[in-house]
C-alpha cells in the first residue's frame, strides 16, 4: 500500500528524482519520460471516461486499464527487469486486451477507410488518448533500445492503442458514427 502523507518534498528541485529502487536520475532521463507518458496517457483516459461513463461495459474495461497504467508506470519506473516481487506487466494483462478487443470488434462493421478522429465527444476523446498512448509507446520503445524494458510492458501499450482505437468506433454508434477519410477530397 502506498502512503501519501506529504505531497512535495524539494527533492525533485535540482532536476532529480528517483526510480522505484530508489536509485536517483535526472527528470530528463528516457525512463522518467517514458513512465511520465504512461501518466499522461491515464489521465487523458480518465478525460475519456468522463464521456463513458454511462456504457457500463466499456467504462469497466477503462477503469480497469487505468488501473494497469499505474503498474505499467511502476514496471516502467524498476529498471531492474527480472528482480522478484516488482511489480510487472503480465501476459495476461496483454491477453485480456486482445480479448476486449476481439469483444467490442465483433460488433463493428468492416473499415473501408480509414477513420478521422471525431464523430462523438467520446470516441473523440478516445482517439486522443489513442494518439497519446502511441507517443507513449514510441517512447517506451526508444528506451527499450537503450535499458532493459519488459517486453510485456510493450506489447500492453501497442495492444492499448489498438483497443482505443476499437472502443471509439464502438461508441460511434457502433462504427455508424465514424468520420471516414476521403483521399483528395479537400484538393
Amino acid at each position: 500500500m502506498v502512503t501519501l502523507n506529504r505531497i512535495y518534498t524539494r527533492a525533485g528541485d535540482a532536476g532529480k528524482t528517483r526510480l522505484a529502487t530508489g536509485a536517483p536520475v535526472s527528470k530528463a532521463s528516457l525512463r522518467v519520460e517514458a513512465y511520465g507518458a504512461v501518466d499522461e496517457t491515464n489521465a487523458t483516459l480518465g478525460l475519456a471516461r468522463q464521456h463513458t461513463a454511462e456504457d457500463g461495459l466499456l467504462d469497466a474495461i477503462l477503469a480497469r486499464v487505468q488501473n494497469d497504467l499505474f503498474d505499467l508506470g511502476a514496471d516502467l519506473a524498476t529498471p531492474d527487469a527480472g528482480k522478484a516481487g516488482d511489480l510487472r506487466i503480465v501476459a495476461t494483462q496483454v491477453e485480456r486486451l486482445e480479448s476486449e478487443i476481439d469483444q467490442l470488434n465483433a460488433e463493428l462493421a468492416p473499415l473501408t477507410s480509414f477513420v478521422l478522429p471525431g464523430g462523438s465527444p467520446a470516441a473523440a476523446a478516445l482517439h486522443q488518448s489513442r494518439t497519446v498512448c502511441r507517443r507513449t509507446e514510441r517512447v517506451a520503445v526508444a528506451l527499450a533500445a537503450e535499458e532493459p524494458v519488459g517486453e510485456e510492458a510493450l506489447k500492453y501499450l501497442n495492444r492499448l492503442s489498438d483497443l482505443l482505437f476499437v472502443a471509439a468506433r464502438w461508441v460511434n454508434r457502433k462504427g455508424e458514427g465514424d468520420v471516414l477519410w476521403k483521399p483528395g477530397a479537400t484538393r
